[in-house]
């Protein structure tokens, strides 16, 4: 049996934003139709840590995969990262795995590709401002998403940590085609002028005042991913017509939607099948909440694989 196991950089150089994109819109389509069977997570405690398992099949791609997140609190005490995550693609024919990925670059591309791909479906196509909550990972892969959906002229990034705002905020500066990026005095008169606002952030209270959103501008909330944690405010949910990757893992899960009691319009699934509507018009505010599925990671690892194959990325292990 033969299995390609592929690095982080082989993840990143297999998985540009722009198709992550496209996996993700069949990903979505496929769920809210049905045809994704995505059973519970396992969670498995130890003494010092979980472990979950997160399996997941589309029927209509025929993406098999499992991803296994370890969250280990005390791991940065012994120098090494909190969570690790690594993702095994299965063949569906016969059940035997086929690769062994780094998960966490995965799940950062996947993310920042769901985030892309509502941008698209749901705000103006003439936005060009954009303020992100959140210069971590997350955030990073937030703004390569929009970008490429969007034709960004400014970027505001705020967070705790400014050190991390300005360290992103030079990172982006270096990016062809790079927009104008600042770390702005007043968050408050960043939303103002915003078209899109991302929070990627782990908040436990909101980010901003959805009172300051100006008419036509489109949120995406990918940081909260827990009942206690809320990074948008019940203004804005009052404000905006509101999308979900899932209604059922959103109404248990994420704290902006539990805490304001949302009314849910549709899944983004939806809107790409037809189903729902997306923006109906140019004033009407739009909200996308996301806290992950484990059917984007059986389509981006099975789109990983596939462009590796083609471009011989990783390294091939015989285990029999």
């Amino acid at each position: 049996m033969r299995i390609r196991i592929l690095s982080a950089a082989d993840v990143n150089a297999a998985l540009p934003m722009s198709e992550a994109i496209q996996a993700m819109r069949s990903t979505f389509g496929q769920f809210s139709a049905g045809k994704a069977i995505v059973p519970l997570r396992t969670r498995l405690a130890t003494e010092k840590g979980v472990t979950l398992l997160m399996p997941a099949y589309l029927q209509d791609s025929r993406n098999l995969a499992i991803k296994i997140v370890s969250v280990y609190g005390k791991n940065p005490e012994i120098g090494l990262p909190t969570v690790a995550a690594v993702v095994t693609v299965l063949d569906p024919d016969t059940g035997r795995p086929l690769a062994f990925m780094d998960g966490e670059t995965l799940t950062a591309i996947r993310t920042g590709a769901a985030g892309g791909l509502a941008a698209d479906l749901l705000s103006r196509r003439d936005a060009k401002r954009v303020v992100l909550f959140g210069a971590g990972v997350q955030g990073r892969s937030q703004v390569r998403a929009v970008m490429a959906v969007r034709s960004i002229e400014e970027i505001f990034i705020i967070d705790l940590v400014e050190e991390k705002a300005k360290s992103l905020a030079e990172e982006i500066r270096s990016w062809p085609n790079a927009p104008a990026v600042s770390i702005p005095s007043s968050p408050q008169e960043a939303v103002q002028k915003a078209d899109i606002v991302i929070a990627a952030t782990t908040s436990k209270t909101p980010l901003f005042d959805g009172n300051e959103l100006k008419p036509g501008a489109h949120v995406t909330g990918v940081g909260s991913f827990a009942p206690d944690m809320q990074e948008i405010d019940e203004n804005t949910i009052k404000r905006a017509r509101v999308f979900v990757d899932s209604r059922e893992a959103c109404m248990a899960e994420a704290g902006d939607i539990i805490r304001s009691k949302a009314h849910i319009d549709a899944e983004l699934g939806e809107v790409i099948t037809g189903k729902r509507p997306g923006r109906q018009d140019q004033e009407e505010i739009t909200f996308f909440k996301s806290v992950g599925l484990a059917a984007q990671d059986a389509a981006a690892a099975g789109a990983v694989l596939k462009k590796a194959e083609e471009m011989g990325l990783g390294t091939i292990v015989e285990l029999s």
